[in-house]
């Protein structure tokens, strides 16, 4: 499941409450602590809450007694097109420019 998938299962309206940690997807539906999707008024289900559990006032394993329902996608990245080696058109014309300014400088 992709992070933008995981944002249908909020626990709103009658959706499932799921929430990722560490890559796993975790059903948290059935949990009283997160009543339509709400977890204490400080987190939303439907999101991917690795980081913020490193903040949180329970351990990982608390999470993980939650039944699996999927592995979260890693986000693709855009491939960077490979830049070639050198000088562009324009900055060798701003180089030209440089160098005739500073010639013109250099003469008066």
């Amino acid at each position: 499941m992709t992070l933008n998938e995981l944002k249908n299962y909020d626990g709103r309206d009658g959706r499932p409450a799921y929430v990722a940690v560490g890559g796993v997807i975790y059903d948290v539906s059935a949990s009283r602590l997160w009543q339509n999707g709400d977890h204490e008024g400080a987190h939303q289900a439907g999101q991917d809450l690795t980081e913020e559990l490193k903040s949180a006032p329970h351990v990982r394993s608390v999470v993980e007694r939650f039944p699996v329902v999927g592995q979260l996608e890693a986000a693709q990245e855009i491939p960077v097109t490979e830049k070639k080696a050198g000088l562009t058109p324009l900055s060798m014309i701003i180089i030209g420019i440089v160098v005739v300014l500073l010639i013109a400088t250099w003469l008066i």
